[in-house]
């Protein structure tokens, strides 16, 4: 069976992905696991495009995680694991783009896959800078009643917070364009514009269910965190129907 160049390209991602994150301490094992099965199926399934973005996320995602990790621990409001992510965060936030890669893979084709597929990693890098950069901040108010809580709260929101979600999707986009389809009829501008709509909305949706579901214990951090992804693919889609 012959391999393409894309195949070999992709294998060759989720290797040097999985040794960056063995010796920069971004994983743990079971992460390391669960990221080898994400990274092959977004990348042989969707496109190894996909995975540099994904990729983009985890570095940046764990490096907002570390950042003044024990002035968090201070507080309790550090990631759990001494910031090590495990297959729970892997696949509640690379889980969405996994959906996507299948779906390309089973109906190929399709423009607004590769826009669905980055719109949930902004998400993803949105909400987690929100959350790791913004938890410092003592401004925090609840995104359902604009209350008052403690910094760190689910369904908080900050100054710092929501400046960091801004910038997260910014940097996902970015990525996303500089790496979109050479075929697609995405203006460029458009494609960087909705893709950072989408994933500063997509935080704020992670806010409302963490605020109105997670608070009350109907959803766990991580299932949050995978719904939140998933209405960025949503997004994007009706965005890409109705505005593109």
């Amino acid at each position: 069976m012959d391999i393409s160049n894309d195949q070999i390209i992709s294998v060759s991602l989720v290797l040097a992905l999985l040794l960056l994150s063995r010796f920069r301490d971004l994983l743990d094992n079971s992460g390391l696991f669960a990221a080898t099965i994400t990274g092959l199926t977004v990348s042989l399934m969707g496109h190894w495009t996909w995975l540099i973005v994904l990729f983009t996320f985890l570095v940046i995602g764990s490096l907002a995680t570390k950042w003044k990790f024990e002035e968090k621990t201070l507080l309790s409001l550090e990631e759990a694991n001494e910031g090590l992510r495990s297959w729970k965060n892997v696949l509640a936030n690379g889980g969405a783009v996994s959906i996507m890669a299948i779906y390309n893979f089973i109906f190929p084709g399709e423009e607004w896959i590769y826009f669905a597929a980055v719109a949930s990693i902004s998400v993803a890098l949105s909400d987690t800078l929100a959350s790791e950069i913004g938890s410092l901040d003592t401004r925090t108010r609840s995104i359902t009643n604009l209350q008052s809580v403690p910094a760190g709260t689910n369904g908080g929101m900050s100054p710092t917070g929501t400046i960091a979600a801004f910038i997260g999707a910014i940097i996902i986009s970015i990525t996303g364009v500089i790496f979109s389809p050479e075929n697609s009829t995405i203006n460029d501008i458009n494609l960087l514009l909705m893709l950072t709509l989408i994933g500063w909305l997509g935080c704020q949706v992670d806010s409302i269910l963490g605020a109105v579901l997670e608070n009350r214990g109907y959803l766990g951090k991580h299932s949050v965190n995978f719904l939140a992804t998933f209405s960025g693919s949503l997004m994007a889609i009706i965005f890409y129907h109705q505005f593109l």
